[in-house]
C-alpha cells in the first residue's frame, strides 16, 4: 500500500485555506463526475477527489494527516510500502457527519480504510462509551491550627476538562475547601464532582485530598496525638516542681513534674490533642535543662552539686 497525496488528488498547495480546498474540489467534480464526464478514468479519479475532500475538509482528519506525512517524510520506506505506525492518530477524534452513514466510504482506497476506517470506529465507540468519571487524588498541608480549629482555604490544582468537541485539556483550577476541626495526616476531604470528568454525558468523579500538616515549632503531630518537648531545670527534675506549659488551642496549664524525673520521661494531658470521637492526647517529653555555668554562682553551684553527688556515677552501665 503507497502513501496517498490528497494534496496532489486535489492540485493544491499544502498551505491551501479550507476555501481553497472547497473551491479545488468543486472544479474537479464538474470535471470528473462519472455523470457528465467523457474522461475514460472519471470514476476513479471522482474516488480520489472524493477521498482527498473528506480528509482535508475535515479539521482534525488534515491535521492527523498532515502530521503523519510528516513523519513519512522523514522516516521514509525504501520499498515504498506504507503502513501506519501505532499510534499515530493519538490526540486526535474523527467524527462522522450528520448524513454519513457506515457505507459512505464503502469505495475509498484502502489507504483510506488503514487509517480513517479504524479510527472512526474507535472515534464512534468512545462517543457511544458511558462512564462516571475517575476519582482524582491529590494533597494538601494545612497548619497545625487549621486541624486543630477548622477552616475554609482555596487551593490551585491542575485538574482535566473536556471542551464542546469533546477533547481533555489541562487547566488550573482553583477550589475552596472546607477543613473541619480535628482533621489528622492521613484523613482524606472529599469534593464531589471535583475529579475526572465523566464520559457519554455521565457524571465526574470525585476528587480526594490527602491531609497533610505542616511543621510546628512547638507540636509534632502524630494521628491524633501531639508531643511537645517540655525543658525543665535539674532541679526541677530532681525535686518536683509545678511548671506551665502552653496548649495547642491557646491558654496555658499548670503541670506537675514529678520528683526525679528523667530525660525521656512523658507526661501525658488527655484529650489535649486533635478533636475527634475520641480526641487525642498531648504527650510532653522531659528533656533536661543545663544552665551555664557562666557566673561565679552558677559555678559554685555546680561544684556544691559535684560533692553532694561524688558517689553516682552516670556511666556505671557502661561499665566503667
Amino acid at each position: 500500500m503507497e502513501f496517498k497525496d490528497y494534496y496532489s488528488a486535489l492540485g493544491i498547495d499544502r498551505t491551501a485555506s479550507d476555501d481553497e480546498v472547497r473551491k479545488a474540489y468543486r472544479k474537479l467534480a464538474r470535471k470528473y463526475h462519472p455523470d457528465v464526464s467523457k474522461e475514460p478514468d472519471a470514476e476513479k479519479r471522482m474516488r480520489d477527489i472524493n477521498e482527498a475532500k473528506d480528509v482535508l475538509g475535515d479539521k482534525e482528519k488534515r491535521a492527523a494527516y498532515d502530521a503523519l506525512a510528516e513523519r513519512v517524510a522523514r522516516g521514509g520506506s525504501p520499498d515504498g510500502h506504507f503502513q501506519p505506525p501505532p499510534g499515530w492518530d493519538e490526540g486526535f477524534e474523527f467524527h462522522r457527519g450528520p448524513n454519513q452513514g457506515p457505507a459512505d466510504h464503502a469505495d475509498f482506497s484502502e489507504f483510506f480504510s488503514s487509517l480513517f476506517g479504524e479510527a472512526e470506529r474507535r472515534g464512534a465507540a468512545r462517543k457511544n462509551y458511558k462512564a462516571r468519571g475517575e476519582d482524582h487524588h491529590a494533597a494538601i498541608e494545612i497548619a497545625l491550627e487549621d486541624a486543630l480549629n477548622g477552616a475554609e482555604r482555596e487551593i490551585t490544582l491542575r485538574a482535566q476538562t473536556v471542551d464542546a468537541q469533546g477533547h481533555p485539556h489541562w487547566e488550573n483550577r482553583t477550589l475552596s475547601v472546607k477543613i473541619p476541626p480535628g482533621m489528622h495526616p492521613g484523613q482524606f476531604i472529599r469534593l464531589a464532582g471535583q475529579g475526572m470528568p465523566g464520559h457519554g454525558g455521565e457524571p465526574p468523579g470525585d476528587l480526594y485530598l490527602e491531609v497533610r500538616i505542616a511543621p510546628h515549632k512547638l507540636y509534632r503531630v502524630e494521628e491524633r496525638d501531639l508531643y511537645m518537648t517540655l525543658p525543665v531545670t535539674p532541679a526541677e527534675a530532681a525535686l518536683g516542681a509545678q511548671v506551665q506549659v502552653p496548649t495547642p488551642t491557646g491558654g496555658v496549664v499548670e503541670v506537675t513534674v514529678p520528683r526525679n524525673a528523667r530525660g525521656g520521661m512523658k507526661l501525658r494531658l488527655k484529650g489535649r490533642g486533635l478533636a475527634g470521637k475520641t480526641p487525642g492526647d498531648l504527650y510532653l517529653l522531659i528533656e533536661i535543662a543545663l544552665p551555664p555555668a557562666d557566673s561565679d554562682d552558677a559555678r559554685k553551684a555546680y561544684e556544691q552539686l559535684a560533692q553532694a553527688t561524688a558517689s553516682f556515677n552516670p556511666r556505671q552501665h557502661l561499665g566503667v
